[in-house]
């Protein structure tokens, strides 16, 4: 069978992500009907062929527009003329406020820097997103057209109330008994002014309209709820766990609005302190070229092997999540180049879309820019975030390598044709544009030499703009600095609304003690099946990881991460958990609702792409993706597990990811039906290797032994099926499929 010769789509904008990308940590995206000079022109093979006429409508659309329909966050206007202007102007003044914030901080404290920031991004939510209510059915398309022309009256009104109550507290002027400065207004913390009380609940209001027009309505209601729970919580039977004295409305936004567990607490500094920076440092890095070199590297690197197409797919999703932290938004990316080479390798619609967007996740779960959540994790564990990346790195190569075994077995299995990818020598790839990895060493150097991640980033982003003039098409002007400065500050637009409203969350969860009780309630569940330790702590990490997952079907990640931190947390702590395993735990699983039905909506990205069914393709992305459900149970579980985030000495280490990673072949191999290099896997021996997966990813000595025995009787197994076949006549499997060791294709004959 002769291997065909494809190339890499033309580049025509959709690889380097959209307009207004994710560029950083957050989980935002939007998009914009303006073409612009795009990343990575130089380096594109056959950008004179066209796109196969069988794909589909969704496949020849923007990429920008595609990635903004399955983003957690809406799509934003298109801001043009006078308000453009007016629109590049503050960003980029939020933007230069950031930087100045790392070198020069304000005298006056973290709060009074994060309400300048809140005053100068909340305004322009109103401006960049359109309200998206519809009065009269029938005037629809009118306000869709009133919406892509610009900011409407009441969006003006919005912003300007917007501007006025987050400026309140810093307002020099006495109202009667309110303002009168920052100073005074923290002197009423407790006993607010009427005056106070008013303009808290302004901002409340315009937080959670913010949030609707960003993130839809279930965040908003989330938020509405615990509000409710805390104004009427003093109306439950006091023999309730969860019921509390209760709080008048006062405490209520006095707890909001004038205290450090609020709207201006740790995941608000969190947007404003580092994921505006590494946005902004993302559009840079994308502005300069990086998206297409990454996927152009990937695609070089695996241009001849039998597995050319899923490889390139994979890797591009773990290269280019340094550039974008933002599942769906990789997902498309990765898709709009690699999918026409999977579809002419053979890969059916489902397979490829759940490779693809098992792929995208994983961009959120790498180092060195994880998501948002990674960054709140620092804080409210009060550690480095050098060493968050390194409590990730075990468990991201456990996750790629479950996928890239699945790609293998499915290359064998499905009888994939082999593809030469008609690119460049890696190697000269990486002698000319290999400087754009330059930058993602110097943020973990410098955190390394002690440095803030915040100076790290500033210090990459000054990186690779100078490195930017090595290409001439790619240099960042003073132009294009501009550029990249409020697409990065447009970036972070809506994950800051969301942060500020999660404060709702947070405050009044400390408020009424929620937290404690809602531990309890989680333990008392898992001692009704077993008064055993070990058999609590699993169960109720079972149903900590079952509850995590559907709340992060409802909010997005960062929100997730913050409600199940404040909620669960204290339940795995309450049992012994090291504070490392019980936050990467709800991380892990506030990143894979992303992944998870019904919504995952990576999964629907994916599908949208290749035009697949929406369901097979969830089944196909879960089936990629099962390593990052089941790693995190492993480090929770037991002492040993915390190998798998770098802890406990390098014995542990090295037990714990070996065991590990055998654990996700054995269920690779499961889950995929095929042995690589020996044949198919029979019902019984997939059975076998799924309990004996299952079995070592329990670290203790004991179940690792004996899932070590299951998955060599799952092996043999397979051996022993494909010796009767081959002895009853039938056709070897290699009449299907070949099964060989990997090959390698010259283009033209089969090795």
């Amino acid at each position: 069978m002769d291997a065909e010769v494809v190339s890499l789509p033309p580049d025509d904008g959709s690889v380097a992500g959209p307009e207004w990308a994710d560029d950083g940590p957050g989980e935002t995206h939007h998009h914009t009907a303006d073409e612009h000079h795009t990343a990575g022109e130089h380096h594109t093979t056959g950008e004179n062929e066209t796109r196969d006429k069988s794909e589909s409508p969704e496949q020849t659309q923007d990429a920008r527009e595609l990635a903004a329909r399955f983003e957690e966050e809406k799509p934003g206007r298109v801001l043009a003329g006078p308000v453009g202007v007016l629109f590049t102007g503050i960003t980029v003044a939020v933007g230069l406020l950031t930087l100045w914030q790392v070198f020069f901080p304000l005298a006056q404290g973290s709060k009074y820097y994060l309400i300048f920031f809140l005053a100068g991004v909340l305004p322009i939510v109103f401006l960049a997103y359109p309200s998206g209510v519809r009065l009269r059915r029938a005037k629809a398309d009118a306000a869709d057209a009133d919406d892509r022309r610009g900011p409407t009256p009441v969006d003006w009104l919005l912003a300007l109330a917007a501007l006025v109550v987050c400026l309140y507290p810093v307002l020099p002027v006495t109202i009667g008994a309110g303002g009168g400065g920052y100073d005074a207004f923290l002197d009423r913390q407790g006993l607010l002014d009427p005056l106070d009380v008013a303009f808290g609940t302004g901002l409340l209001l315009l937080l959670l309209e913010a949030c609707r027009r960003t993130t839809g309505w279930i965040l908003p209601a989330v938020c509405v709820l615990f509000l409710g729970y805390g104004y009427y919580g003093g109306l439950l039977p006091q023999s309730w766990p969860v019921a509390h004295a209760g709080l008048d409305f006062g405490q209520l936004v006095d707890a909001f609005y004038n205290s450090d567990s609020g709207f201006y607490g740790t995941p608000l500094d969190v947007a404003a302190s580092y994921i505006v920076l590494f946005t902004i440092y993302g559009a840079v890095l994308n502005l300069s070229g990086a998206g297409r070199f990454f996927v152009e590297l990937s695609a070089a690197a695996f241009r001849r092997s039998r597995t050319a197409a899923g490889r390139t797919a994979v890797a591009s999703g773990f290269l280019l999540g340094t550039v974008s932290g933002s599942g769906a938004a990789t997902t498309v990316s990765i898709g709009a180049v690699t999918w026409p080479i999977l579809r002419r390798a053979g890969y059916p619609a489902e397979r490829a879309g759940g490779m693809l967007a098992a792929a995208g996740v994983g961009a959120i779960l790498s180092p060195p820019t994880l998501g948002a959540a990674a960054f709140i994790i620092a804080e409210y564990l009060g550690v480095s975030y050098l060493q968050v990346l390194g409590w990730a790195t075990v468990p991201t190569i456990l996750y790629y390598l479950g996928i890239l075994l699945s790609v293998e077995i499915d290359a064998r299995r499905s009888g994939v044709r082999p593809v030469v990818i008609d690119t460049g020598s890696a190697w000269r790839l990486l002698a000319r544009f290999g400087y754009h990895f330059l930058s993602l060493f110097v943020i973990i150097v410098v955190l390394a030499l002690g440095a803030s991640a915040m100076r790290a980033v500033v210090i990459a982003t000054v990186l690779a703009a100078v490195l930017s003039f090595l290409d001439r098409r790619h240099r960042l002007t003073p132009a294009r600095l501009v550029e990249a400065l409020r697409d990065g500050v447009r970036g972070v637009l809506a994950v800051s609304a969301v942060c500020a409203a999660a404060g709702i969350i947070t405050a009044t969860t400390t408020k009424t003690g929620l937290g404690p009780q809602a531990a309890a309630l989680l333990i008392d569940g898992a001692q009704a099946v077993s008064s055993e330790p070990a058999v609590v702590l699993a169960l109720t990490a079972v149903l900590a990881a079952v509850a995590l997952s559907l709340l992060g079907l409802a909010v997005p990640v960062t929100a997730s991460f913050v409600i199940g931190w404040v909620i669960i947390g204290p339940a795995l702590l309450n049992l012994g958990v090291e504070a490392p395993a019980a936050a990467m735990f709800v991380f892990y699983f506030a990143v894979l609702s992303e992944v998870s039905p019904p919504t995952a909506l990576a999964a629907v990205a994916a599908a949208a792409v290749t035009g697949g069914r929406l369901v097979p393709t969830m089944w196909q992305t879960l089936r990629y993706a099962l390593p990052a459900y089941l790693i995190p149970l492993a480090f929770v579980i037991t002492p040993t597990g915390l190998g798998l985030l770098g802890i406990g000495g390098a014995g542990r280490i090295v037990t714990a990811g070996l065991v590990s990673a055998l654990g996700v072949a054995v269920l690779a191999v499961a889950a995929g039906g095929w042995l690589p290099g020996v044949g198919p896997a029979g019902v019984p021996e997939r059975i076998v290797g799924a309990i004996a997966g299952l079995v070592l990813l329990w670290l203790e000595p004991l179940p690792m032994a004996i899932g070590a025995a299951l998955a060599a009787l799952a092996v043999a197994g397979v051996y022993v099926r494909r010796g009767a076949a081959g002895h009853a006549g039938r056709p070897a499997v290699e009449e299907s499929v070949d099964l060989g060791e990997e090959r390698e294709w010259d283009g033209s004959t089969r090795g």
